[in-house]
Parts: C-alpha cells; structure tokens; sequence
C-alpha cells in the first residue's frame, strides 16, 4: 500500500506571551493555525494564508538569527525557513501501515494584536484560545506533547527577540 503525503504549514502565533490554540473538529486535537499548502504556494505563503483566514491575524514569521543568508541571483532566491519540519501520520490503519502522512512546516510568528476575527465559514473566535506556557506545561491530558513543546518554544522564541 502507497502512503499519500500532502504538504501542510502551521504557525505558532505568539501574542503577550501566549500562543494561539484551538481544538481540531476532525482530529479531536488542539492545535495552531496552519493547513494544506495550495498548488504553487510557498510553504512560508500557506502559513501566511492560513493563518489570514482561520483568526483574521497578520503575523510576522520569525527567521532563525543562526541561519545565514542563502544566494541570491536572478534565478535563485532564499525562502523564510520553518523552525520545524515535521512528518506526522494523518491516517494509520489497526495493523500499523500508515496511508496518509503530512510534510509540516513548522513557523513561528508574532502578532500586534490578539484580536480574532476569522474569515467566513471558519472556527469562529470563540473557539480559539490563548495558552501560555504554565497552562501548556501543566495541561498534559489537554495539548499534545509536540504542541506544548513547540508552543513553549515559539513563546519563549518571541520573547528572546523582543527584547
């Protein structure tokens, strides 16, 4: 059996030192914005998009100081790289095999404002909710571990570069 791979992104949005969370209709999750990458969008782009139409939030994604700049030419162009780049199983059948898997890349961001205002036929913004890094920590039987890894991170990333 072939396993299917869909490119996906997902942003940790930081505010005043929580991140952006909400629970997963399907998945029974609570996980970040973020969501398939369309034919001919960038990663970083998808980020951006779904970010825009989950909460209504413009975030700056947030660059790692350690990398050095890439080429730049005519023909070659750096891209913003994620933090992460995750491979996560979507759908595993009782005997082990796994058809369907998602290529994440994993952004940072910082937002201006907390205010959520998402886009017609989305979560609305009831639904979303701001979690700092004591609530994630101690909210085990409620995040997943890679969420309140990666939660902390990008909060405690934020706050590194804002000050």
């Amino acid at each position: 059996m072939e396993t299917t791979r869909h490119f996906v992104a997902t942003v940790y949005i930081v505010h005043e030192g929580a991140t952006l969370l909400h629970e997963h209709e399907k998945l029974g999750l609570w996980l970040p914005p973020g969501g398939h990458v369309d034919r001919d969008e960038l990663p970083h782009e998808a980020a951006l998009r779904e970010t825009r139409e989950e909460t209504g939030l413009e975030v700056s994604l947030l660059d790692d100081p350690a990398d050095p700049d890439g080429p730049e030419s005519k023909t070659v162009e750096p891209l913003p790289e994620p933090q992460q780049l995750l491979l996560e199983d979507i759908d595993v059948h009782p005997d082990g095999r796994v058809a369907h898997q998602h290529v994440d890349s994993i952004f940072y961001g910082a937002a201006e404002t907390g205010a959520i205002e998402p886009e017609p036929g989305e979560m609305p913004a009831e639904a979303w909710e701001w979690v700092g890094p004591t609530e994630l920590r101690e909210n085990t039987d409620r995040y997943e571990p890679d969420v309140i890894e990666l939660g902390t991170d990008a909060i405690d990333l934020v706050a590194s570069k804002r000050s």
